[in-house]
């Protein structure tokens, strides 16, 4: 099962920064700076986990998964936003 997830990150190293970003690139859609919408199997986030690992340095950044619940599942119509409106993107199935 897909799971919905908002990935948020805050590295401290411009290098590793545009790193991060071009992983999550394949993952995900940007929503704003530094923050990401996943749809992802559990293999897939273990993937991702395992990739943002090898990139980071630990001490001094973070990356944060918040799981939503399934994929096309209720949770994104439950999403408030203030200024612009928030809309889903649609997107087929990520292969990878």
């Amino acid at each position: 099962m897909r799971l919905l997830y908002i990935v948020t990150y805050d590295i401290c190293n411009d290098k590793r920064l545009r790193s991060v970003y071009r992983l999550m690139n394949g993952y995900g859609d940007p929503m704003q700076y530094s923050v990401f919408r996943c749809e992802l199997s559990d293999k897939e986030r273990i993937q991702l986990m395992e990739k943002l690992h090898k990139v980071l340095k630990h001490d001094e950044d973070q990356v944060l998964f918040f799981p939503l619940g399934p994929a096309s599942g209720e949770r994104e119509q439950g999403i408030y936003a203030l200024g612009r409106p928030y809309v889903a993107i649609q997107r087929g199935p990520v292969i990878i």
